[in-house]
């Protein structure tokens, strides 16, 4: 069991200070960036910033429960960890450090394809429910040689991210001369992912049983193609703005996927999610489950897995803050009803939702 650092850090903008003192300015800037103008990177904390809540008082909360359930599992908030790359590039431990908080803590993680180790050794290094994510490099039999690696190694589901058919212009990267070395020889490759169809999706579930994830779904109509073909999971995603720019804020989309799903697949949602109040909003508008991408990643490198498990305790802790004052015990009983439509406070951005982090050393 990881032992976290309870003290060291209370609130979650500290780990995003942390984090930058930890890591160079390239790799932040990574982390941080979207692509082009960063809209879309804009757009998914503007459209969680404009829902605000209709608590409901005079309810007992004197007990609240924060657990959800997963691929038939029991797990401690309804998040996953996203599949981010290059973990390692954050923290040494990479995906094995991410998989060991994950599984400490009972929540999912997602690995990405172009983080290390591979996906046997980060199978090994935790307990909880993991799930591989790929980027394709290759044609049916290299996806259908990842899919049965993905099931050796015992994971729970297999993930094709969808909205990468062309790499995006991240002009932070840009504009510092950067090229991630963990991008090398993924130009040459990148025509496959181009190729990506829904005929590699159907293939997929004519072949295997293992349940399958579409990440970067956007629209009601591809939500409606994904569950004609059978998929599992419909993950709305707009790849933390990182793809498209001038794309939706991930809230803003939700709704129309959850009318079109109609109960036909799981839906997850990520894009901007920061704190607990948010997982509360993407529960009651119809998710599934929420992915954190950007937040546990500064936990990571701020203090390793040990970190990852203190942010998630602190990230608990506002959730049981938020279910008690909106007036329910858990998650199962949020609904749209609990949301209104609201002007937003705050300009949005990437860190619009820690208000703090300037307070006392003027970062």
């Amino acid at each position: 069991m990881i032992s976290n650092t309870e003290g060291e850090f209370l609130n979650l903008h500290e780990f995003i200070k942390a984090a930058r003192l930890k890591l160079n300015s390239y790799i932040w800037d990574y982390l941080i960036g979207g692509a082009e103008t960063e809209t879309s990177v804009a757009r998914n904390r503007q459209a969680l910033d404009s829902l605000a809540f209709r608590p409901r008082v005079l309810v007992d909360v004197s007990k609240t429960d924060a657990s959800w359930e997963v691929f038939g599992k029991k797990i401690s908030l309804p998040i996953c960890l996203a599949p981010v790359g290059s973990l390692e590039s954050f923290e040494a431990g990479g995906g094995s450090s991410v998989a060991e908080a994950a599984g400490a803590y009972n929540v999912p993680m997602m690995l990405s394809s172009v983080s290390q180790p591979s996906l046997e050794e980060v199978a090994k290094a935790g307990s909880g429910p993991k799930i591989f994510q790929l980027y394709v490099r290759g044609d049916q039999s290299f996806i259908d040689d990842h899919v049965k690696r993905t099931i050796d190694a015992g994971y729970d589901a297999f993930c094709l991210t969808v909205d990468t058919a062309h790499y995006s212009r991240r002009e932070r990267d840009i504009a510092k001369r950067f090229r991630k070395p963990w991008r090398a020889g993924a130009d040459e490759a990148r025509d496959f992912q181009a190729r990506l169809n829904w005929q590699n999706v159907a293939d997929y579930k004519s072949k295997f049983k293992l349940p399958l994830i579409l990440k970067g779904i956007a629209t009601a109509e591809d939500a409606k193609l994904a569950c004609d073909l059978g998929v599992d999971v419909i993950h709305v995603s707009n790849h933390g703005g990182r793809q498209l720019d001038h794309g939706r804020g991930t809230m803003d989309v939700l709704p129309e996927v959850v009318d079109a799903v109609a109960g036909r697949a799981k839906i997850w949602v990520d894009g901007g999610f920061s704190r607990g109040s948010d997982l509360l909003k993407g529960i009651a508008l119809g998710a599934d489950l929420v992915v954190l991408g950007r937040l546990y990643v500064y936990a990571l490198a701020a203090n390793g897995a040990s970190g990852v498990v203190n942010m998630l305790e602190i990230l608990e802790d506002e959730v049981h803050e938020c279910l008690a004052l909106i007036g329910v015990s858990s998650f199962a009983e949020l609904n749209r009803s609990f949301l209104h439509a609201a002007m937003p406070t705050v300009t949005p951005g990437v860190h619009s939702a820690f208000p703090l982090l300037r307070l006392n050393d003027g970062y």
